[in-house]
C-alpha cells in the first residue's frame, strides 16, 4: 500500500491524489504533524528535507516533489495514461504543469498569507488582492489559449496537464479569481469539476478551510514558520509585500529550507 503524506490544502498534493485516483490505485494519507511549521519530524521529515508535501512512500522507499511523483505514478501505473505519448504535446503538457506550479501558484500562497495568516491588512492587503487578481486574470487568459477549443488540455482525453492546472485554477476561484464562466478555461473549469477524482479532492480542501481560523495567531507568536521559498517570495517582493518579509524575518515567523535538513 502506498502512503502519501499530504495535507487537503496543498495543490501539489491534490495533483497526485487527483492521478492515482484516475488510476484506480489504492493508497493512505496522513496528514503530518505540524505541517508547515518547520518543526515536523518522523518519517516524514526522512521523506522530504524541504519539510513539505506530498511525499510518497513506496516500499519503504520515500519520493518527494510532485512532477517527480508523478512521474513515478505514471510509469508505475500507466493505465489509464496520463501522460502524453507525443513528445512535443508531452513537453506542452509539462511547460503548463511548470507554469502552475511556480507563477499560478505563488498568487495563491500569497493570497493565502494574506487571507489566512494576516501578514498583510488594510489598505496594503486591498491592493495586493487587487494585483493578485490581475495576474491571475493574466495566467488563465494563457491557460485558456493553450486550451483553445478543445475539453482537455491534452485534446480529446483528460491528462498530465489537466491533473496540474485543476488544482491552481479552482485555488484562485476561492478567492475570488475564477475564470469567467463563459470562457473556454471557465467552462474547463466545469468539466473537471464533474470528474470524481477531482471532486473528491477539492471536496477534502474545502472541508479543511475551517481549520485555517486560528493559524494567524499562531503565525504572531511564531509557533508556525511559513516557508518563502523561491516563487513564493518573488511574489511578494513584487507585489508590495517587501514589508510583510521584513517582518517575518524580524518575528522570526517565516523561514526557508534548512542546509541541516539534507545532513545524514
Amino acid at each position: 500500500m502506498l502512503t502519501l503524506y499530504e495535507h487537503p490544502l496543498s495543490p501539489y498534493a491534490q495533483k497526485v491524489k487527483i492521478a492515482l485516483r484516475e488510476k484506480n490505485v489504492p493508497f493512505e494519507v496522513a496528514t503530518p504533524a505540524a505541517i508547515g511549521s518547520g518543526q515536523t519530524g518522523g518519517e516524514f521529515a526522512a521523506a522530504n528535507p524541504r519539510g513539505e508535501v506530498p511525499a510518497l512512500i513506496v516500499d519503504g522507499k520515500p519520493l518527494f516533489d510532485s512532477t517527480i511523483i508523478l512521474e513515478y505514478v505514471e510509469d508505475a501505473y500507466p493505465q489509464p495514461p496520463l501522460r502524453p505519448a507525443d513528445p512535443l504535446a508531452r513537453a506542452d503538457a509539462r511547460t503548463i504543469e511548470e507554469v502552475c506550479d511556480t507563477h499560478y501558484e505563488a498568487i495563491n500562497w500569497g493570497l493565502s498569507e494574506i487571507t489566512y495568516f494576516r501578514r498583510a491588512e488594510g489598505d496594503l492587503a486591498d491592493a495586493m488582492r487587487a494585483r493578485a487578481a490581475e495576474q491571475t486574470a493574466r495566467l488563465n487568459g494563457w491557460l485558456s489559449k493553450r486550451l483553445g477549443s478543445a475539453d482537455w488540455f491534452g485534446g480529446e482525453a483528460f491528462g498530465w496537464a489537466d491533473v496540474c492546472v485543476a488544482p491552481f485554477v479552482q485555488g484562485s476561484a476561492g478567492f475570488g479569481n475564477a475564470p469567467d464562466e463563459g470562457s473556454a478555461l471557465g467552462k474547463w473549469l466545469g468539466r473537471v469539476r464533474a470528474r470524481p477524482s477531482v471532486a473528491q479532492a477539492f471536496t477534502e480542501a474545502r472541508d479543511a478551510i475551517a481549520a485555517m481560523t486560528a493559524v494567524a495567531g499562531i503565525v504572531e507568536q511564531g509557533l508556525f514558520k511559513r516557508e518563502y521559498r523561491d516563487y513564493r517570495l518573488e511574489w511578494m517582493v513584487k507585489t508590495g509585500g517587501f514589508d510583510v518579509v521584513a517582518r517575518g524575518l524580524a518575528a522570526d515567523n517565516i523561514r526557508f529550507v534548512s542546509e541541516a535538513a539534507f545532513d545524514v
